[in-house]
């Protein structure tokens, strides 16, 4: 019995030793240097790859999506687009969390429907509608054609942070009349901040919205 409990008592101590150094291993000296690794050799990505506007101030990240809209009417559902501003890509959001009862979140989801869905073919049509009603104006007839898919579809997490720049061309007249600037002036911020293919080789040439309506609410406050 002597030796069985001295068996024992090695035994639960060599397991509370071992569960000990991979709690201080894994469970705090492993996340330090990871993250004092990330701080110092890229501290924007480590920090969420955040974005700040001309005071300095942060209003987003260049990982996740935004949306422009008004304030919500009485008996909307949805809030009409801000059409001042460039507009993101759809946002095909699930809903609130029920499980999560003391946060409202938003769930984020893809359009991810086959292509001769009823639900989908009506939504992509009237979100078509929709783009080359609000982006004609006087001078400037949009036609249905001319309306790419990322302006009519989500992407896959339905946060994508870009549009192409197909979309951001085609809203340059919009955003021109509404905030009285030169069509010239907004193409051209338009273009300096079109991304190339990475590496000149993957993936699309792209606009990240938040940053270019920065650049946009800069250009309005210089008149």
């Amino acid at each position: 019995m002597n030796n069985s409990a001295a068996n024992t008592g090695r035994v639960l101590w060599a397991g509370l030793r071992a569960l000990l150094v991979l709690t201080l291993v894994c469970g705090v000296l492993y996340p330090l240097a990871v993250t004092g690794i990330a701080q110092l050799t890229m501290p924007g990505r480590a920090n969420g790859s955040e974005i700040e506007d001309a005071s300095g101030k942060v209003v987003g990240s260049e990982l996740i999506g935004q949306t422009y809209t008004l304030p919500l009417k009485d008996g909307e559902e949805t809030p009409a687009p801000d059409l001042r501003w460039f507009q993101p890509r759809p946002s095909n959001g699930l809903g609130t969390n029920s499980v999560n009862t003391q946060y409202s979140i938003i769930l984020s989801g893809a359009t991810n429907r086959s292509g001769d869905n009823e639900d989908l073919i009506k939504w992509v049509t009237d979100a078509k509608a929709a783009v080359v009603k609000d982006n004609s104006t006087a001078d400037y007839q949009v036609k249905p054609s001319d309306v790419p898919a990322d302006a009519v579809t989500s992407s896959g997490s339905g946060l994508d942070p870009h549009i192409s720049p197909e979309y951001a061309r085609l809203q340059v007249h919009r955003v021109a009349e509404r905030n009285k600037l030169d069509v010239a002036a907004v193409e051209k911020l338009v273009a300096e901040h079109t991304d190339d293919r990475i590496l000149g080789f993957i993936g699309e040439p792209r606009v990240n919205v938040l940053k270019l309506n920065i650049a946009l609410k800069d250009l309005v406050a210089k008149g």
